[in-house]
């Protein structure tokens, strides 16, 4: 017997899966637009590699459902820790490859040259106190900034006022910064593993730092279950590919080599730098910030904003997530709009506020600090980190998720 399509194949799934096709397509013509338009304005082909970066992103995030909130949700409300494996992998796949590009940089790590390229940002009390107001912006938001970018194709319809809230908060980070700056931020120290015993001594570090906390995790890892005697077929292969979440070690390795790649072509993987420049810049021209803004405009690391009037990169990155978790949810029918009330709508805004705040203090979220700080063996990827994760297990505890979105969630 003659099987063109899988089993339980409709209609609907050749629309979905056409229109999936053709928003790939779409990328890999605008990437090769931009690498083919040099010096036009547009970005050229670091311009191209972001928004290719970002698609695999969006990729790995919606079937992998790489995202914090959802992880750490399940880590403190289910007890269920295997989300958790994804993050510690693709800090240890990214980690490496960071190690690698350094020692071809920066060969003495403890001449006292730090790579300035790279997300290595100062200790202070104002890390701590962003990554803590972040971490309860996530919870009450229903995500962190990169899971709202990835999740909103798939109809989550509250990140909308919590992005929005993002903007806002970036502003409010803004006006508060030169207090925050001044009495916490400047003069802080900036500790980098590396300086203080080499390349390898950092990795085994944090390497053994990463073991134990998986170790540790075991006790909440459900056990594989799986359904004997499957046979593998094309409807098989399409429910594997489409429809069953990816495994975490597969998801977690993907976005850390991502990460290297991202940083070894342009720059370390981050999703507020875009959004948060160009608050800065409406606010600069509306007269409401001062054009020189003390460490943003002359020191620190991260993603800073500047005052800009184009597209970046990370601009780039930005929509190829979008658009990559569009095309990959289209085709395992998993784009579904959630109702979204007045109530919900609010708690998202104001969620989102916290979440811009912290990443504008914290330079950035836990993509552009959280991650890329940890792959850089910075000591801030670690506090933020952890700062994250305190605030959401209390905001989890406390059952600040429900009362903001009392209607349900997205998985």
């Amino acid at each position: 017997m003659r099987v063109d399509r899988p089993l339980g194949w409709d209609r609907g799934d050749s629309i979905r899966t056409g229109v999936s096709a053709a928003v790939a397509l779409s990328l890999l013509c605008t990437a090769g637009y931009l690498g083919w338009t040099q010096g036009a304005g547009l970005g050229g082909s670091n311009a191209a590699f972001m928004l290719l970066i970002g698609a695999a992103l969006g990729i790995l995030f919606e079937r992998g459902r790489y995202c914090f909130f959802c992880i750490f949700r399940d880590l403190f409300e289910k007890r269920n820790s295997r989300g958790m494996y994804a993050i510690l992998t693709s800090i240890a796949v990214g980690m490496m490859g960071y190690a690698v590009i350094f020692s071809t940089r920066i060969p003495h790590p403890g001449s006292g040259t730090v790579p300035t390229d790279a997300h290595i940002a100062p200790v202070s009390v104002a890390l701590v106190i962003a990554g803590l107001v972040f971490g309860l912006g996530m919870v009450i938001s229903g995500g962190c900034i990169a899971g709202h970018l990835y999740r909103l194709p798939e109809g989550h319809l509250r990140s909308l006022p919590a992005l929005a809230g993002v903007v806002l908060g970036f502003g409010a980070g803004f006006l508060s910064w030169d207090f925050m700056y001044s009495n916490f931020i400047l003069g802080a120290p900036v500790p980098w593993l590396p300086a203080g015993g080499g390349y390898s001594i950092a990795v085994v570090l944090q390497l053994g730092v990463l073991v134990a906390v998986g170790l540790w995790l075991l006790k909440w890892n459900p056990p594989v279950t799986g359904r004997p005697d499957r046979r593998v077929d094309g409807e098989e292969v399409r429910r594997l590919v489409f429809f069953k979440r990816w495994p975490a070690l597969v998801t977690g390795a993907g976005v850390g080599l991502l990460a290297v790649l991202a940083y070894y072509k342009d720059q370390p993987l981050g999703v507020t730098s875009q959004i948060s420049s160009l608050t800065r810049t409406g606010m600069t021209e509306l007269g409401i910030l001062q054009g020189f803004m003390p460490g943003l405009d002359e020191r620190l690391a991260g993603c800073v904003a500047v005052v800009i009037h184009t597209i970046t990169t990370n601009g780039w990155l930005i929509l190829g997530i979008v658009l990559g978790s569009f095309a990959a949810a289209l085709p395992g029918r998993r784009i579904r709009t959630e109702a979204a009330t007045a109530w919900n709508s609010t708690t998202a805004l104001a969620g989102g506020i916290l979440l811009g705040w912290g990443a504008m203090i914290g330079l950035g979220c836990t993509i552009g600090v959280l991650l890329s700080g940890t792959h850089a063996m910075a000591a801030s990827g670690w506090v933020f980190g952890v700062a994250v994760v305190v605030a959401s297990g209390i905001g989890f505890r406390l059952n600040l998720h429900r009362r903001a979105n009392p209607t349900g969630f997205a998985a």
